[in-house]
């Protein structure tokens, strides 16, 4: 259990997505209005789109976590429960607190802690629920962020992770974050998403050569068996993965049961890689191993 008196590090994973930094300052906050001491940190430079929620709403991206935590040191986790997607020496460190909604890793902790798992579309659907059995108001800013957390993690309710605690989160929060559009604001969220320079698949496809040769590369210099990239139009929900080799075709050919034409294969409606890429080839290796 925590000492009220030490300061919480409330983190989300390594390389965070928009899930990971809002729910680490939600939850923060969260802590600190239960008269705890606790502070949100990063593991991770924050991505295009977690720029620009923070930006929009004007909050100050967390500090990125020290790598010399004293052992000991206590850790809030929110969007993850594993020790290979979190600090350092986690399992070192005294874990109080978990809010999440992924499947169980491999999370050991000597003392209780406290625990909140559901199988929803994002972590910040969880807080906004936690807020809500305290009795605790939800600000703007507060709003915007897990609003925010939520349209980016369901793809605005496009993913197969969506649930209807989901959808009727959002729609408790909209007016809350003052938003005047709602699909407006999803859109400029989705154009920052983009790891990409542009969201016009078209004109991604038109570079497609240039792809093919950095992931040729890129095996290379990491020494990998295969590499693949899927261009992903969210709205359309479309996926056009590159294969730059025989080996990936030969993968992608039996895993997904479709064809490989001209270096592309069209995965049609896949578009969420934690439910319906990954698993397609976790299971085709462990067939085939």
């Amino acid at each position: 259990m925590s000492d009220d008196n030490k300061e919480i590090v409330v983190i989300g994973h390594h390389n965070p997505d928009t899930d990971a930094i809002t729910a680490a300052l939600v939850y923060a906050d969260f802590l600190r209005r239960m008269n705890l001491n606790a502070k949100a940190y990063r593991l991770g430079d924050l991505n295009n789109e977690t720029k620009f929620v923070l930006k929009t709403i004007g909050i100050e991206e967390p500090e990125m976590l020290p790598d010399n935590m004293p052992e000991g040191t206590q850790v809030a986790l929110v969007d993850h429960n594993e020790s290979q997607q979190s600090m350092k020496n986690l399992k070192k460190m005294n874990v109080t607190h978990v809010v999440d909604h992924h499947k169980l890793g491999d999370l050991t902790t000597s003392e209780p802690v406290y625990l909140r798992f559901e199988p929803v579309g994002c972590t910040g659907t969880i807080l906004t629920k936690l807020f809500h059995e305290h009795n605790l108001d939800i600000d703007q800013t507060t709003a915007f962020l897990l609003i925010s957390g939520i349209l980016s993690d369901t793809l605005h309710f496009r993913s197969p992770t969506t649930t209807d605690d989901d959808r009727k989160i959002v729609e408790y929060l909209y007016p809350l974050t003052k938003i005047d559009n709602l699909e407006s604001y999803v859109k400029k969220l989705f154009e920052a998403k983009s790891t990409g320079e542009t969201c016009n698949v078209d004109t991604m496809l038109e570079r497609k050569d240039e792809f093919l040769h950095e992931m040729n590369e890129e095996k290379k210099r990491s020494n990998l068996a295969g590499i693949l990239f899927s261009i992903v139009d969210i709205l359309k929900q479309k996926n056009l993965t590159l294969i730059p080799g025989e080996h990936e075709e030969q993968v992608v050919r039996a895993a997904f049961k479709v064809d490989v034409n001209d270096c592309i294969a069209d995965l049609g409606s896949r578009i969420s890689r934690k439910k319906e890429i990954i698993p397609v080839l976790e299971a085709y290796f462990n067939s085939n191993s």
